[in-house]
Formats: C-alpha cells, structure tokens, sequence
C-alpha cells in the first residue's frame, strides 16, 4: 500500500493548525501552517519519478462496494500536474498572505479555509472514483464561498460570494446527475473503467445528455460563457484568493474535469461543437471586457476568463495534439496569472488603490515589483522567450490544423487571432497605465516597495515564466509528457517544445497579434468611445434581480399552497397518496392470497378492541387534553403488545421506550400550548375528512391484506443464517442494526443527534407564555414535586439502570441493544427531573448532553474506521470467543462499541430535548402563593 492517502489528508488535519498557532506571531503561524502541506508536496514529488516512468499509483479502501463508493485515490501525470499546482502555489499564497492580511484579519480563520479549500481540491484531482470526486467537487464550492465572503463586513464579498456558490452549486446538480448516468452506461463509478469506456458511453443513447450535464458542471466551475459573469465578482476576496482560487485552482477544476474525461467524452462532433464554440465564445468575450475594466483585478479576472476560453478551445478540438497544448497552456496559465494577481495586490496594499486611472508611474516608486509584473503581463501577452509565447504558439497551430466547422473553419484561426490581438491590448494597457503613463492620481498614500519577502512568491513565479519560456523541455518536459498521456489515457502525440520553429504561419499569427495589440491600444481613446454607447449592466445586478424574481414567485406560490391550516396540508397530502395508491389496486383481480390465515384468538381479539377503542376515545376526547394523550397511549401499549404477540420482542421493547417518552414529550408541550382548542370544523368539511379517511383506511387495509396472505420472498432468510456467522449474535434484529446494516444505523443516529442539536438552539433562547392555571382556571398545584414520588424515583433509578445495562449487555444474543437501553436510561434520568425538578437535578448530575451526542456518534464512527486498521470494510465488525477461570467461555465483539455509540447518541438527544423543554417549564412558571 503506498503513502497517496497522506497527500490529501495531511492538509486536512492542516485545517486545525492555523486555529491554534493564531495565538503565536503571524510568522508562525504562516509557518506552522505550511508545514503539513510542505509535507504533502515532499510526498507528491516522492512519487514523481515513477509518474513520469509511466506509471499510476493507486490508493482504494473499500467503502460501500454494493453501490460503487470506495475511497479511492489515483495519482497519475495528470493529477500530479494538479498536485503540484495546488501545492507549489498554496504554498506561496501562505507566505503572501502573511503579509497581505491587516492586523485586524483573522489570520487563523483564513488560513483554515485556504488549507480545506487545498484539501478539497487534492480530492477533486487524486480521486479515482466519480463519486469521491463529486464530493470533493461541492466541497470546493462551499470552501471558495467561504473564502470570497472572507471580508463579509463587504456587502460586495458577500454578493460575490453567493453569486459563486449559486452558479458552481447549479453546476454542481447537474454534474451530479451526469456522473450517476455515467455509472448507470458502464456499470461502475471506478474511473478506471469509465476510461476504459469511451467507446461505450460515445454509443449510448444517453451520451448527449451525460455531456451536456457533465459539461454544464465544468463551464459552471471553470467561467465558461454564459456562465462566467460570476467569477469577476468574486474578485472582491483577499488578492490571496484571486491569486489562488482563481488561476490556479478553482476555476481550473471544470478544465481539469474536461481533462479528465476527455477519453470518454471526446472525439464526437456533438463535443466539438459544444465545447470549442464555447470556449471560443469565451475567450474573445473575456479578451474585450478586459481591455476596458478601470481595476486591475477586473482586468485579471476577464483575462482568466479568456485564457480559460483559449484552455476550453483547445480540449473541443479534439485532436491530440490539442489536447497536449490545453496541458501546457494550464500550466503557463497559472504561473503568470497567480503573479500577476499577487502583484496587484502588491500594488493595492502599499497604494491604496487598484484604479488604473489613478495607478500611474510606479515604475519610479516601485521598480522591482513593476519588473516582476511586467515579466508575467508579457508572458500573458505571448512575448517570446516567456512561457506564454510556447504554449500560445502551439494554441495558433492547432487552430489552422482544424476542419470540424467545414468551409467555416478558417474562421477559427482568424478568430483566435484576434483574441490574441486584445490579450497584447490589455496586457499593455496593464503595463503601460500602471507603471508609466506620467505621475499617481490621487492615490490615499504614497507607493513603496514592500516587505522583501512579500515579493519572494511572485518571483518565484516570473522565475518560472522565464525558465520554461527559455528551458521547455529541461524544466517541465517530463511533466507535460506524464500530463498529457494520462489527459488521453495513451501516449501522447510527438510534439516540441523548442522556442524556435522557423517562419511559419503560426508565428505569422503571433506577430499579427503582436502588432495588432499594440495598434488596438494606441487608438484606444476611440475603442473607449465605441463602447461608451451600450449600456453598462452589472451582472451582479441582474443575478440579484433573477434571484428576488424567484423567491417573490416562490412566496407567491407558498402563500396559495401554505395557509397556516393544518388540516389543509393534511388533506392535500392524504388526497395525493389516496390518487397515487388506489389506481394500481383497480388491476388487481382478488385481494386475497393464496397464504393461509393465522387463526382468531381471544387475545388478537382484545387487542384489536381496545385498538380501536382508544383510537375511537381519543377522537372523542380530543378536547380534554389528558384525557386524550392516556386514550393515545393505550393505542402504542397494543401496538407494542402486538409486536410481542407476534415475535418481535426488540420492536416491542423499543416501541415501549419510545411511547414512555413521548408521552412525556408530548405533556411537556401540551402544557405551552394554548388551553382552549379551536372552533370545530364545519358539518360540510367533517363529512369530507370523514370519507377521505375513510377511503385511505380502505385502501392502506386493502394493501396490507393483500400483502399479508400472499407468500413473500425476503431477505430475512439471509439475516438469519448469517446473523450467527457472520456478526457473531444470535439477535438477528440488533446484528443487523449494527453490523449487516450499521452504516444506515450510523447515518440514523448522526440525524438523531443533528435534530437534537436542532431544537435545543430553537429553544435555548425561547420565551412561552407560561399558563398560571389549568382550562377550569384552576390554579397549579403547590406541591409541584411530590415527596412520595421523590422518593420512588430515587428507589427506581438504581433498578432502570441496571436494568438499562443488563438490556445493553444482552443485546448481541437476545432482546435488547443500544438504542433500546439508551431509551431506558433516558427514561429513567427523565423521571429524576419529574420528580424533583430541574433545579434539583442539575447539580447532582454536571452531565454536558451535547458532549454525550457527540462521544456517541465519535465512537461509532471510530469503530467503524478501525476495520480499515486491517483492511476491510467501513464498519466490518470482529468477533471472537474467549475463556476465563470461573467465568467459563464469553464472546467480544467490536459491535459492542458501536453500540455503545449508539446508546450514548439516544441518551444525548433524548435528554437534551426533555431536559431543555422542562427547564422552560421550571424556570418561568410563575410562583402560586398559600393566599391564591
């Protein structure tokens, strides 16, 4: 098993280390926090060597098999590309940021974002499972949402913010609905086999949908118009955002997707014109805007949107030479693009101001840094001898080499062209406003260089533009080739990587644009004046106004359907399931099965009499409220009894703790509620609730008799020659629960404490009105906790509990387990409360219920994730038999601590909704006196 599960999972734990070393100087706490991600990158290049030997590494821990979810990990050119990336650039952004942030910024906070941001991208490029890869992919959006609203004190963060999460959330849907058809057409979510599957999934009928859903997710993430208006609002993040986020990291997520499934989705028509016209769209688009945005960073962030165009572009064509150009460019991309970014912020943090019409002449103020930016703008711009000029030159080879739109097709190198024109006209506009052009305007302070160290990141990265711009195949020409195999899932095309290739047509296009730019920005003034006459919207106007447009015809459409009635949504939803149940019974010849009928008893009698007597008195009694809830308990005591009758002991038991507290419960809130009831319905509408019910109880007896006298095939079989074997307990109902079926059990306890933790903050903080009378106007009783009842309390709490331990303990082999000895417990604690109060308990038991939640549902996991200790299954549990003097032989199972978890979780949530909903009992019902 080799080390790739570390190189996402120690910067996870590096979210916690930002969160304590905040108490130390900034400096450490920069340290400190780059130290776990230092490690990963160490281990990535670990690896790098056999990547580029052509090799793929590979990390899989069984999670749910049944359904395809594994954990599962890949590292192969193309994620190592990413890796790198998002390591070597994170790594520097951590040092910018150091001395980027004011004093006043929480440093720890931003840290532990940027650090789950990094997690979450490691997950979306490592991941060899398209699930796995989903998840890590909605992680990223809601880690970015965090970091762009960082300065939430912004009303432009916080806008910005949600415009992102809204566009990449959507996004996110629909790539979620695609990968699903994807494991539907190849049988496995394992992206091994969908690469494998190309041929399969380009045949299916389903493949234009699986594209466009896949693709909606990746233009969605990765700008692509029309959905790119969101990414220039999010520029409102810290400069160390934008320079990460969104050059070299996020909005590169949708082009590694494209990437990624490029073997699987490529090669049709359908793909070329969706994806090339797209990014074609997007590339001229962004070019233009850029060249009039006034702020720096909206100039950057229209250019990424080109660049991210040129990236797109490149992958539709479907060749592979294309392909292996759209690797190269994201590399260059992120280097020149992460400096350039920080070198605005650079100019910001010691200016004042990112307004390029006040930005003038800081080559005299600032020379070193306006080198550092010039060096990356011209790299940007394609300049020869820089990185961008490579991986541009083979952008313009690759167009001409195209013939996908017929006689059209010459339209694409013309237009790439002029795309290349405004990258030379905005790229010079930033260099020439900013650092020229005569002397700063206004600016709030006088410029300077900053902290020398500041500077380190961004000439790291220049260091690299002009590196791989002079050296190509010496600095990253292993790379790029591993990058580019994996991108095909072969082995690449023969291509090179020299600067010079002699006069040919695509240097012809790379002079054009060269000297078309410098035209374009020379007559500027006029270009300005065009686009003076179209109206300036503000996208993130419009998105908020689309946003208030749904949710006025949301309230509109809940105000029709929500009135406040009760028994409206009742008889709305009963109708629906009566229209949805009955149509399929009218096919069926004869209710009765052929199953023989158990025979009538006496017992089954009773039982069904006082069923239905109860129900029938609490209908009748319904206004006199106790009197009703004692009419409702008898109802759960039979259902109870039946489960016992019919040999469920556990659902009998279980159903019996549960009508205990919720009887409780339901004392508990009656006493807040209002003492009178409302009016009756009318005659018209009892006769109507009467036939509704009617017909549903016609219906549902009709289904359930149906059901019960036809022979059914169940996997109940299974459980119980299993249950023995397999779990190590003769219970089969509680060996289910916690070992053939313990994820669900898992998952239902996590709820449990969620909800709990849910209504205790919904009544923390609540005033009631505390009623100082009954509905006869009779005052409450002096005698509030009874001696008599103080004390048997007291007799049978020692008793319930051991009780409560015995049912634990037995559970694995008998009636019993966690959940029910958690309801017991909590009964038995509960009734220490009834009698004594709350005041009186509370210092006898210093018990912390959300700690108890959150132990259980901790130590059920933990027991869970101790069978990866040994390589198995999530939740696979051990057992064995051992043997004692005077004890004689005894089982262990590792089930016991899972439901150990599962106790301590009802315990929890059961008192901290009790507990919590009996201090508003206590605490303000107001004081009788002897007088009253």
């Amino acid at each position: 098993m080799n080390n790739l599960i570390w190189i996402p999972l120690l910067p996870l734990l590096g979210t916690l280390v930002p969160l304590f070393a905040s108490r130390f100087s900034r400096s450490a706490c920069a340290f400190l926090t780059a130290g776990l991600p230092a490690l990963a990158l160490i281990l990535v290049l670990q690896n790098a060597s056999s990547i580029f030997d052509g090799e793929a590494l590979y990390t899989v821990y069984n999670w749910i098999p049944v359904i395809g979810l594994e954990l599962a990990f890949r590292l192969d050119g193309l994620s190592l590309l990413f890796a790198l990336l998002i390591l070597g650039i994170g790594l520097l952004v951590i040092l910018y940021a150091r001395y980027y942030l004011s004093a006043q910024d929480s440093i720890g906070r931003f840290y532990s974002y940027l650090i789950l941001f990094m997690f979450a991208m490691l997950g979306v490029v490592m991941s060899d499972n398209l699930l796995q890869m989903w998840m890590f992919w909605e992680l990223t959006s809601i880690s970015s949402f965090l970091l762009i609203s960082f300065w939430g004190h912004k009303t432009e963060a916080r806008k910005g913010a949600r415009m992102a999460l809204t566009i990449t959330g959507a996004g996110g849907l629909a790539l979620l609905a695609g990968i699903l058809l994807i494991g539907e057409v190849v049988g496995s979510y394992n992206l091994y086999e969908v690469l494998n599957s190309g041929d399969v999934i380009r045949d299916h009928v389903l493949y234009p949908v699986i594209l466009v859903l896949v693709l909606a997710g990746a233009f969605t993430k990765s700008a692509q118009f029309p959905f790119h208006f969101w990414l220039p609002h999010a520029m409102a993040a810290p400069t160390p955002v934008s320079s990460y986020l969104h050059s070299a990291t996020m909005v590169k997520a949708g082009i590694f997707l494209m990437a990624r499934l490029y073997p699987v989705l490529s090669g049709t028509e359908l793909w070329f014109l969706i994806v090339s016209l797209t990014g074609l769209a997007t590339l001229l688009l962004g070019a233009y805007v850029a060249l009039f945005k006034h702020d720096l960073k909206g100039l950057l962030a229209y250019s990424t949107v080109s660049h991210l165009g040129l990236i797109t572009l490149l992958l539709g064509m479907g060749t592979e030479l294309a392909a292996v150009a759209a690797i190269f460019h994201i590399i260059n991309h992120a280097t020149f693009k992460a400096s350039l970014f920080m070198a605005a912020g650079i100019i910001d943090h010691e200016s004042g101001s990112r307004d390029m019409r006040q930005l003038n002449g800081l080559w005299k103020y600032m020379p070193h840094t306006a080198t550092l930016a010039m060096v990356a703008a011209s790299s940007m711009a394609g300049i020869p001898l820089l990185n961008g000029f490579l991986s541009k030159e083979m952008f313009f080879a690759e167009t001409l080499h195209q013939d996908s739109l017929g006689s059209l097709s010459w339209m694409v190198p013309v237009l790439a062209t002029l795309g290349g024109v405004f990258s030379v006209a905005y790229s010079t506009r930033f260099i020439h406003d900013v650092f020229f052009n005569g002397e700063p305007i206004n600016l709030p302070k006088t410029p300077h260089e900053p902290p020398r160290y500041m500077k380190v990141p961004v000439e790291i990265l220049v260091a690299l533009c002009l590196l791989v711009g002079i050296f190509p195949s010496l600095v990253i020409g292993d790379l790029l080739y591993a990058a580019s195999g994996a991108a095909l899932n072969g082995i690449p095309p023969e291509y090179s990587l020299a600067i010079w290739h002699g006069f040919n047509l695509p240097l012809l296009m790379s002079f054009l644009a060269l000297a078309g730019g410098l035209t374009v920005y020379y007559n500027r003034k006029e270009l300005f004046q065009f686009q003076a006459q179209f109206p300036d919207n503000d996208p993130k106007l419009v998105f908020e106004a689309v946003v208030q447009l749904i949710q006025r015809q949301a309230e509109t459409f809940m105000q029709l359907v929500e009135n406040g009635s009760l028994q409206r949504y009742a008889y709305m939803m009963l109708s629906m399931s009566f229209a949805m149940m009955a149509g399929p019974l009218l096919d069926l010849n004869a209710t009765a099965g052929l199953r023989p009928e158990l025979p009538v008893d006496a017992i089954s009698v009773t039982g069904v009499i006082l069923l239905t007597l109860g129900a029938v008195a609490t209908v009748v009694w319904h206004r006199e409220r106790m009197k009703a809830l004692v009419s409702l308990s008898i109802v759960g005591l039979i259902v109870s009894l039946m489960f016992a009758k019919f040999s469920a002991p556990d659902l009998a038991l279980t159903q019996l703790s549960v009508e205990v507290v919720t009887v409780i419960l339901l004392m508990l809130a009656l006493f807040f509620l209002p003492q009178q009831t409302p009016k009756e319905s009318s005659p018209r509408r009892v006769v109507r609730d009467l036939g509704l019910s009617a017909m549903i109880g016609g219906v549902i007896g009709t289904i359930c008799y149906a059901l019960m006298t036809r022979p059914l095939d169940s996997i109940s079989t299974f459980f119980v020659e299993n249950s023995k074997t397999g779990g190590g307990g003769t219970n089969v109902v509680n060996v289910i629960l916690v070992d053939f079926r313990g994820f669900d059990t898992l998952g239902e306890i996590t709820v449990l404490g969620i909800a709990a933790l849910g209504i205790f903050k919904l009544i923390a903080r609540m005033r009631l009105y505390m009623p100082a009378s009954d509905e006869n106007g009779r005052p409450w009783t002096l005698d509030s906790h009874p001696m008599m009842l103080a004390i048997v309390s007291q007799s049978l709490l020692p008793l319930a509990l051991l009780v409560s331990a015995y049912i634990f303990l037995r559970g694995h082999n008998m009636p019993g387990g966690g959940f029910i000895a958690g309801l017991i417990t909590a009964v038995a604690i509960i009734q220490q409360y009834i009698a004594h109060g709350v005041d009186w308990v509370k210092p006898r038991m210093k018990v912390d219920y959300q700690v108890l939640i959150g132990s259980g549902i901790f130590i059920a996991t933990l027991t869970g994730l101790g069978s990866w200790l040994f390589d198995r299954p999530f939740l696979t549990s051990w057992f064995d038999y051992f043997s004692l003097p005077l004890i004689g032989k005894f089982e262990l199972a590792s089930a016991m601590m899972f439901d150990l978890g599962v106790y301590l979780t009802v315990i929890g949530a059961t008192m901290l909704i009790l507990a919590n909903l009996g201090k508003l009992t206590t605490s303000e019902r107001p004081v009788v006196s002897e007088t009253d």
